[in-house]
């Protein structure tokens, strides 16, 4: 089974979904380009946007080479004391939200988002894993998730005994506002790692050049000494400068490629003009990926054009907890 393990779902509400989305600062002049890259006018922002950009995500999947997407909820920051940090997220999605898409579509996994400062985390998170939720995703440098900390013990220790996987965001973060910067290195991941956490840092801890720390090395290192750390390589076909053809030739390294996953970080927009610009594909590559207006697929062939093996597509479904029966 195929699986792209990183896909964001948006919504405004529309239809009683409990999402909202509130760009802030320069990330609103993003806006057009991550709703183009998904096929859809800014428009949508003020219609029915949940269900309009579910529908493409699930058209996208259907016809692809692929045989599904994790798609995430996105959790609200919290303080350790389990208050909200109020007028700092810039969107918002429900576990409901995707747990209901995934019942509805079964090439929808869903990855749900619970803080564990949250008073209720523990009992969300029983809840969800009845629901079926195979993984739990978070930004630890945006929602303010200091995995080492004691007080989430019991949270990591019933995630270990569930299987549930967890996704952390490290690395570079330019597309939502940044509450706490020195939780992007994959060292925030090493209490969950010896309680038996199954993780994937998210980028593989990778930082755009000349703007952000670059946590790449500590990924390789960590991923030596704990064998059930693994890392995405999301983003990668993009203009972010987070592609550096040096990292990207270990990530191809047979030991390392052996822990990579693959995904795409739709719907942030997926292109080759800067892989090509390093010399890591061709120029007919770059074009023949161009005019695949699928951007899951066109992602899915540029990672390939890059060298990741089909067992990066695959490896996921070997990893995930089983879902119970509906």
């Amino acid at each position: 089974m195929r699986i792209d393990c990183h896909v964001h779902v948006v919504g405004n509400g529309t239809g009683g979904t409990g999402c909202w989305y509130r760009p802030r600062g320069i990330t609103r002049y993003g806006v057009p380009l991550l709703l183009r890259s998904v096929g859809l006018t800014a428009a949508a922002l003020e219609g029915d946007l949940d269900r309009l950009y579910a529908e493409q995500l699930l058209r996208f999947v259907r016809e692809s080479s692929l045989d599904a997407a994790v798609i995430l909820a996105q959790d609200e920051p919290y303080r350790e004391n389990g208050d909200v940090i109020a007028d700092t997220g810039s969107f918002y999605v429900p576990n409901d939200f995707v747990l209901g898409l995934a019942r509805a579509h079964p090439e929808f996994l869903p990855a749900v988002s619970i803080h564990p400062a949250r008073r209720d985390a523990l009992a969300e998170l029983e809840r969800c894993l009845a629901a079926g939720a195979v993984m739990l995703k978070c930004l630890p440098n945006c929602q303010n998730i200091d995995w080492n900390n004691p007080a989430y013990s019991r949270f990591l220790e019933r995630m270990a005994e569930s299987g549930l996987i967890l996704l952390a965001h490290t690395g570079s973060e330019r597309t939502l506002p940044v509450i706490a910067p020195e939780l992007a290195t994959p060292r925030v991941l090493t209490r969950a790692l010896e309680i038996g956490v199954t993780c994937i840092a998210a980028h593989s801890g990778t930082g755009l050049m000349l703007l952000d720390p670059d946590y790449f090395d500590v990924f390789v290192e960590m991923a030596q000494r704990f064998p059930r750390l693994y890392g995405d390589n999301s983003a990668l076909a993009s203009c972010n400068f987070r592609l550096r053809p040096g990292a990207l030739r270990r990530m191809l390294e047979p030991d390392l490629q052996s822990r990579i996953l693959h995904g795409s970080d739709v719907p942030v927009t997926v292109t080759g003009a800067l892989a090509w610009a390093f010399g890591l594909i061709s120029w007919r590559e770059w074009r023949a990926s161009a005019a695949i207006p699928n951007p899951i697929e066109r992602d899915a062939q540029l990672k390939r054009a890059l060298g990741f093996e089909e067992a990066t597509f695959t490896r996921l479904a070997t990893l995930l907890r089983r879902r119970p029966a509906s």
